[in-house]
């Protein structure tokens, strides 16, 4: 757990700021964001490496800020990672652009490239190009939306071809001795 949060202050040390000509949803309603999002793929970085059934859980934190959960299991050790933070709005809240932050006052990025009407998928980046990841309400996304989100993607950028699609295969888990989720 140590290791993961040490990571992830290294992740934050970069800028929390837009990546040039990137633009982040506009009429972002924040209530409607909270809840579960299963990360369905992402570009690999050390804080998430090795990870599988990767989900975040937003709700509201007393400040007025967004309390942020990630999870996710790592098969090698066979046990649950977890890092909690914390965001708020790098604007307006009614654009989806906050910071983050899971270590003291070193904010990163989390910009929603992205996002259904029906709040069911997401294309968030960080701070920039290297950073990138496809959300979703369900731990499967159908493959027409999948492929969509990474053409958008693509044409904004991001090295598409590195994306790791992120296993929620649950009798992986059952295998790895007998743990499971609950």
């Amino acid at each position: 757990m140590h290791k993961l949060l040490t990571l992830l202050l290294l992740f934050l040390t970069g800028c929390a700021r837009i990546p040039q000509h990137l633009q982040p949803v506009g009429n972002f309603d924040v209530d409607r964001y909270l809840g579960t999002w299963y990360e369905i793929a992402r570009l690999d970085h050390s804080f998430e490496r090795g990870l599988s059934h990767v989900s975040a859980e937003y709700s509201r934190r007393e400040d007025g800020g967004v309390r942020v959960l990630n999870r996710g299991f790592a098969a090698k050790t066979s046990t649950w990672k977890e890092a909690e933070g914390k965001a708020y709005f790098l604007g307006p809240p009614d654009q989806g652009a906050l910071k983050v932050s899971f270590f003291g006052p070193f904010y990163g990025a989390y910009v929603i490239l992205a996002l259904d009407p029906g709040y069911q998928h997401a294309l968030v980046c960080g701070p920039n190009r290297s950073y990138l990841w496809i959300l979703a309400r369900t731990p499967d996304l159908p493959t027409d939306i999948r492929q969509r989100l990474i053409d958008q993607a693509a044409a904004a950028g991001f090295d598409t071809g590195k994306l790791l699609f992120v296993s929620h295969d649950h009798s992986a888990l059952h295998q790895a001795n007998g743990i499971d989720r609950k």
